[in-house]
């Protein structure tokens, strides 16, 4: 499966760990390569910063999406080839959404989480179905992935819910686990849906 335009949900902090930063600028590359646009939250700073740049630097087209109240505080990329501003964080998810094709999760805090858990919501109640994939950089993300397996064994998570997650311990495998990504259509209720 080829992506037109992947989403990324990343931080706007580039966090302690050199690693971080250097796998957005790969991930950006890898993008740009590949002649995928960049769809991201349309920050200068940070993680988010770096896949921007990253891509563009290799060619790619990068679409940012940033609320006016962010723009006001000065954090926006000006170098970007789109930037949509919004109202909302609530409006920035869904254009975000509308935008892409496919959703990779890098390091990232509170933020990232919030996107990262809405997509694979909307992925559970068929809202959309579109991979959704977290690099799990030195093992970022494993509190996170633990926690899903917990609420399995609890009978508060689905199985075929927490396996809609991809995981990538690196950028090949994570890329080769989405271009092998099928989606799957089951029937739920128009309500939850819409």
């Amino acid at each position: 499966m080829s992506f037109k335009r992947v989403c990324v949900f990343c931080g706007s902090n580039s966090g302690v760990r050199p690693e971080y930063a250097a796998a957005a600028r790969a991930l950006g590359r890898a993008l740009a390569e590949r002649g995928t646009e960049t769809v991201y939250g349309g920050g200068r700073l940070g993680l988010m910063g770096a896949v921007a740049d990253s891509a563009l630097a290799g060619g790619g087209r990068v679409i940012g999406v940033m609320p006016q109240s962010l723009v006001d505080m000065e954090v926006a990329h000006r170098g970007l080839t789109e930037l949509h501003i919004v109202g909302s964080m609530h409006e920035r998810k869904a254009l975000m959404n509308s935008l892409c094709d496919a959703f990779v999760i890098l390091p990232g805090g509170w933020g990232t989480m919030d996107e990262l858990c809405e997509v694979l919501t909307w992925a559970q109640l068929q809202i959309h179905h579109k991979p959704v994939a977290v690099w799990n950089v030195l093992g970022y993300y494993d509190a996170f992935l633990a926690f899903g397996r917990h609420a399995v064994q609890e009978g508060l998570l689905k199985a075929k819910d927490h396996a809609r997650l991809i995981v990538g311990n690196s950028l090949g495998e994570l890329l080769a686990a989405m271009e092998s990504f099928e989606a799957v259509h089951e029937l739920v209720p128009a309500k939850l849906r819409d």
